[in-house]
């Protein structure tokens, strides 16, 4: 199996502003080859091109696949899904563990009443962005849905089959987790 990067971003307290870890996982089915790691904008819009920039700068090539939880970092900073798998020429795959809220992150962004108005800056962009990536589907294993591009829901699968080695997250992601919590606290917390 080819190597998948897993991305996830450091913790961070609800007021905080400015830069936020983001950690690259590189595993070979399901074990870890390698680690990159930079810095995104909270709510900004640099995510799709510091992830580009990381697997580009890495040692690690012929990375065949990106893995993310979610489809956001650093709070609301939204990846470019299309723009990802484009610009690295692999498929892109966003795990959640349940099926996102689409209304309560619509509801986040702007505010409805009595007119419609960003509540974040670039709301607009970020919904088109989060549009564009489609609508979120159950990928049949682990309770797990997804949303993806460049690849098949049974390619999706297989892929999320064959990196996962414990629960149901794959390692990727689980890894990525795992870094990012213990370089920015100090430890590591088991569940992603």
């Amino acid at each position: 199996m080819a190597n998948v990067i897993g991305f996830d971003d450091g913790p961070f307290v609800r007021t905080h502003t400015g830069s936020v870890l983001l950690v690259g996982a590189v595993c070979a089915r399901t074990r870890l080859d390698g680690v990159v790691c930079g810095r995104v904008r909270r709510d900004g819009a640099d995510a799709t091109r510091r992830m580009v920039e990381l697997v580009a700068r890495s040692q690690v090539r012929h990375v065949h696949a990106v893995m993310l939880q979610g489809i956001a970092v650093a709070g609301f900073n939204v990846v470019d899904v299309r723009g990802l798998a484009e610009a690295l020429a692999v498929p892109v795959l966003v795990v959640a563990r349940r099926r996102p809220d689409v209304d309560a992150v619509r509801r986040a962004l702007f505010r409805e009443a009595p007119v419609v108005r960003p509540r974040v800056r670039g709301a607009a962009r970020k919904w088109r962005l989060i549009e564009d990536a489609g609508a979120s589907e159950p990928l049949g294993v682990g309770g797990l849905w997804v949303q993806r591009q460049g690849l098949t829901l049974d390619a999706a699968r297989r892929l999320v089959t064959a990196t996962t080695l414990h629960g149901n997250l794959p390692e990727p992601l689980r890894l990525a987790h795992l870094i990012a919590g213990g370089v920015v606290t100090g430890r590591s917390r088991g569940r992603a």
